[in-house]
């Protein structure tokens, strides 16, 4: 019987459930939840490492919105704030890699 103690989106339980296997989960708390999306960003961005495909980025999105409500904020707002970003600083589609800076 494999142990995860992970966080998982909402409707595996239903999906495990509906397969008819049993298991166990509990709700975190607040810190445990900000501590195990943390994990679960790590988690996601090596899978993107490793396979480079749009699910695995949609993956990342999601952790990274469930992030910013953790923290407070909405996907509006962080939304918004990479617009702002990009407007002031740009964005990476240049592909400018930084050498060197004289002073």
């Amino acid at each position: 019987m494999p142990t995860y103690n992970k966080l998982v989106r909402d409707k595996i339980p239903e999906i495990i459930e509906n397969a008819g296997k049993q298991f166990d989960i509990h709700i975190a708390d607040t810190s445990e939840a900000l501590s195990l999306l943390e994990a679960k960003l790590d988690e996601e961005v090596l899978e993107f490492h490793q396979d480079k495909n749009l699910e695995e980025l949609s993956d990342i999105l999601e952790v990274i919105f469930s992030l910013a409500k953790s923290l407070g904020f909405s996907e509006e707002d962080l939304l918004n704030k990479r617009l702002t970003k990009k407007e002031e600083r740009g964005g990476f589609d240049k592909n400018i890699v930084l050498e060197k800076v004289y002073e």
